[in-house]
């Protein structure tokens, strides 16, 4: 812990203006950002009290090593700095708001030429009306099933549609009328695009035209003895009339706002949100967020705003909280410029719109013991495992950072590693790398584990001269060699490092990596923050292993163990005998989520690698043969196996193929004829004469140059 008296910015140096702040740790990472109305008066207020500040401010304060500061105009322009240095930097002391499950829309895809109803999840897309979020997918089957009696809009995927276009019949939606099936031209591109509009129209709230006219048409229909279609209306009526009790109308008409409501302890927060469109409740949405200083209510409010809103399109006209953000007109004025209106920020002091936000908060209070229930007090149980492991392996420190390495192979082939990285108890997926281990032949586990630490420090090291950490490398070459290595990658962007496909996530699960790099900028560098503790996935030999190419490269201040599979034993370097861990404690259920996550992620990798090997085909190793050629033997004979039992004659027929390449294809297949035989003499003789044919034809087949003859 570093004392802040060490770093305090020099009395009169901090502007009198409004500004955003950046704390930064000893590695140049941004650990904490806040904006004021006077910096001088906001930063002061860290320095000037120690013992008064809140306790998790005081242990920010004494996490980082320095802090800056930029000047801004307004308070407006230090909101949006704030939120795009929040995003950016992902700073572990600032609140950050997490989903409590992934909520589903309603969507009708009208950038479609027929367009679709359907339910999303994910991140929205142009030319997409969206109707929620809803807290479960069947309550949205159950409305569209409803109102696809009136409205029957294409529900089916490209793929299904396409089919039934070809078949020239619809599906079974079609048959029974909720479906207008444009697949097989019962209505025209804009005749169900109209019927679209309409649906989209009726769950935006405009269900009185529509309910009103379907009454006329009825009273038509009975006017003039059409009963059977009056009751077809009727019964369209009622199937409307259902979907409208399944969304409570709540003010009046003419509303539209969103309701926030919070309910808070000490240590967590969780918030809630109705969406209120046309008088009705269209939707409803969670978040839990950690409370990492001492914030008020009006602090959170500002904070949701900012990380909601500031990337929306669909701001309301009015937003009700259950308190006012400390910078109210700077608020205000950055949401109506989001939405391009007047938006109106307040707490409802009376009637139905207080009584709403008193049902909100009510379901935030249930939301946030739901979600205590579920992490079993993790923050505590967290803090209570890296204590155990401390004082187990009598560590100086707590680990907050533990790095995990797995060694995965099959009989000695596709030889690979992985590295996992947990924070504070919690998997840093954006951080897994993944390692083809080079140097070792066949099955040797300890001198795979060798070479990953050695590969993995060595860029720590290059990275920690790059930044000034270290004064002296020796060789400067071996450090470019070692920032160059090849057979490292770090886990794709497009997917989820942890999921069973080995990609990361999504999104909103994986946080910018918590590594420095430039020390003014704050971004990432690769491998230079250190573990506080390496854990390998073995007994002593990997131990011993991990522990030599740590002394290899002069590293003697990263703790390491070791965890064996058979007993769960923990092992240190130069140890006889291991660590045992309470089989029910917290630290042992740490450590084993660690190793698991390590082990599941090399296997991942492996079989990602033993899957490109396994496409390989025997045609590969026949020279001068091309991925063309290859396909089109493989398109003539089917299969490999018949391709092997062809002669040499039923493959040159294969457009492309001479019987020159035919008879080098059958050798390489292992169907090559006796030496000296008829059948190798006719070959040749034929092949003999093709190439006699092309030197009088003054031709030369590209894709024969260079065969032997």
């Amino acid at each position: 812990m570093a004392d802040p008296a060490t770093y305090r910015p020099a009395p009169g140096s901090i502007p009198d203006s409004p500004g955003v702040y950046r704390f930064r740790d000893e590695h140049g990472r941004v650990i904490y950002v806040g904006k004021a109305k006077s910096l001088r008066s906001r930063l002061n207020s860290y320095f000037a009290d120690f013992a008064g500040l809140h306790p998790r401010t005081q242990t920010m304060v004494q996490t980082a090593a320095r802090v800056d500061w930029t000047v801004v105009g307004t308070e407006v322009e230090a909101l949006q700095l704030e939120y795009s240095w929040i995003k950016e930097f992902d700073p572990r002391f600032n609140v950050r708001y997490r989903d409590d499950k992934s909520y589903p829309y309603l969507a009708v895809t009208l950038d479609e030429e027929f367009p679709r109803v359907m339910v999303m999840r994910g991140a929205k897309r142009k030319g997409v009306r969206y109707f929620g979020p809803y807290s479960h997918a069947w309550a949205i089957r159950e409305t569209v099933d409803q109102l696809l009696r009136v409205f029957p809009v294409r529900t089916c995927r490209p793929g299904v549609f396409k089919r039934q276009h070809q078949l020239d019949r619809p599906c079974l939606l079609g048959y029974i009328d909720k479906c207008s099936a444009p697949c097989v031209g019962r209505v025209t591109a804009e005749e169900h695009r109209l019927l679209a509009e309409d649906f989209g129209d009726f769950m935006a709230g405009n269900t009185s035209r529509f309910i009103k006219r379907l009454e006329r048409d009825m009273r038509e229909a009975a006017a003039s003895q059409e009963y059977e279609r009056a009751a077809r209306l009727r019964d369209d009526i009622r199937a409307l009339e259902r979907a409208l009790e399944k969304q409570t109308v709540v003010l009046g008409d003419t509303t539209d706002c969103d309701m926030i409501a919070f309910f808070e302890d000490e240590l967590e927060a969780a918030v809630q949100v109705f969406y209120v469109r046309g008088g009705r409740i269209r939707g409803q949405r969670g978040w839990v967020v950690d409370k990492v200083e001492a914030v008020t209510t009006g602090d959170l409010v500002e904070d949701f705003l900012i990380q909601i809103y500031s990337e929306s399109d669909s701001v309301p006209r009015e937003v009700l909280v259950p308190a006012m953000p400390p910078d109210e007109q700077a608020m205000i004025e950055l949401l109506s410029e989001q939405r391009g209106g007047p938006v109106h920020l307040r707490v409802p002091q009376r009637g139905d719109k207080k009584a709403l936000l008193e049902t909100v908060q009510r379901n935030a209070m249930e939301a946030l013991k739901q979600h205590k229930t579920r992490r079993a007090s993790d923050l505590t149980t967290r803090s209570k495992a890296l204590q155990e492991l401390q004082d187990a392996l009598d560590l100086d420190e707590a680990p907050l950072r533990i790095e995990c390495y797995d060694v995965s192979n099959l009989q000695g082939t596709n030889v690979v590693a992985s590295m996992v990285v947990f924070e504070d108890g919690l998997a840093r997926k954006s951080e897994y790398r993944r390692f083809t281990i080079k140097a070792v032949e066949g099955q040797d586990d300890v001198r795979s584990i060798h070479e990953v630490i050695s590969r993995r420090f060595k860029r720590y090291l290059a990275e920690s001269e790059k930044t000034g950490e270290l004064d002296t490398l020796g060789d400067p070459e071996a450090a470019m060699e070692a920032e160059l290595e090849e057979g490292l990658e770090r886990a794709p962007e497009g997917g989820t490092a942890g999921s069973p496909e080995g990609g990361p996530q999504s999104g909103a699960e994986i946080g910018a990596a918590h590594q420095p790099i430039d020390p003014e900028t704050g971004r990432p560098r690769k491998f230079a923050y250190p573990p506080n503790l390496v854990v390998v996935d073995g007994g002593p030999p990997q131990v011993a292993a991990a522990q030599r190419a740590l002394d290899e490269l002069g590293i003697d201040d990263i703790e390491l163990c070791g965890i064996a599979k058979r007993l769960e034993e923990i092992w240190l370097p130069g140890d006889d005998d291991p660590v045992i861990l309470p089989r029910n404690s917290e630290s042992m259920y740490l450590v084993q989520r660690v190793r698991d996550e390590a082990h599941r992620f090399a296997i991942n990798f492996h079989r990602q690698k033993r899957s490109k090997t396994m496409t390989a085909s025997e045609l590969d190793n026949v020279p001068g043969l091309g991925p063309a050629r290859r396909k089109a033997l493989l398109k003539h004979f089917g299969s490999l196996k018949r391709l092997k039992e062809a002669t040499p004659e039923q493959i040159a027929e294969v457009p492309g193929i001479g019987l020159r390449s035919a008879a080098q294809i059958a050798a390489a297949l292992g169907g090559a004829p006796v030496p000296g035989g008829s059948a190798t003499r006719a070959v040749e003789e034929r092949a003999s004469e093709e190439r006699a044919s092309e030197e009088r034809a003054g031709t030369d087949d590209g894709e024969h140059r260079g065969e032997p003859g």
